[in-house]
């Protein structure tokens, strides 16, 4: 494993929530696509069908570890923010457990951190490049309203992906508490006019195993959420 005091040191977080049969197909297509990640830490929220145990079988043969919450808080968000807590890299990448995120794109999202050239990067579906095949018309209408109101409070076309990278530190300070599911539209916002933000293009596909976490009690959380990230500016509060 490649010494962790290094700037180039990786961490993946996953956020996983019953994705037994997800996790060694991601692994493997990770260190396929980025032989030299440091780490995968996988944040389980009490998952049922045996996720972390998936999870330490593949530990003998990369560098993967679990991280169980007992008592989930904050959401997806706040699986995140423990993942963070818990890596070793200074560079950290957060990526869906469903195989939706492209690994491939893994060094893209990376690479801009590492020659200084951004302090986010956002694998987007909604810059020339990236697309969603094989998404349902209601999942691409949702998306696009979220992503669409979530725009003039960040001036990025798609910072509801998921699939972002950053620093370590970058994440701790600007969103140590965020709630709900778009902890990158939260971290965006709150380095507002001192981040700079750069897109990727992806191809972010449906999964293909288990079932979505997505629902319309997640899209209304974030119409809260949007309502008081937009009131904080408008009133001039973090």
């Amino acid at each position: 494993m490649p010494d962790c005091s290094t700037q180039e040191f990786l961490s993946i977080v996953v956020p996983t929530l019953n994705e037994a049969e997800n996790v060694e197909p991601l692994v493997r297509q990770i260190f396929a696509s980025a032989p030299d990640c440091g780490e995968i830490v996988f944040v389980d929220d009490r998952s049922v069908d045996g996720t972390p145990d998936r999870v330490r079988e593949l530990a003998g043969e990369f560098p993967v570890r679990v991280v169980e919450r007992e008592n989930p808080t904050l959401g997806l968000s706040g699986a995140v923010i423990a993942g963070a807590r818990e890596a070793r890299g200074d560079l950290l990448l957060v990526m869906d457990a469903d195989l939706s995120h492209p690994p491939e794109e893994i060094a893209n999202l990376v690479r801009p951190l590492i020659e200084d050239r951004a302090d986010i990067v956002i694998g987007s579906r909604y810059i020339n490049g990236g697309s969603t095949p094989g998404w349902p018309v209601y999942r691409k209408a949702m998306s696009r309203v979220a992503a669409g109101f979530a725009y003039p409070l960040t001036g990025v076309h798609d910072s509801m992906c998921g699939f972002f990278a950053l620093r370590r530190a970058v994440l701790l300070e600007l969103a140590p508490e965020a709630t709900g599911f778009k902890i990158a539209f939260e971290a965006i916002v709150r380095g507002r006019g001192r981040l700079r933000v750069l897109e990727v293009p992806i191809l972010f596909r449906d999964r293909q195993r288990g079932s979505s976490k997505m629902s319309l009690r997640v899209a209304i959380l974030f119409g809260f959420r949007w309502l008081a990230v937009a009131g904080r500016i408008v009133f001039g509060r973090r």
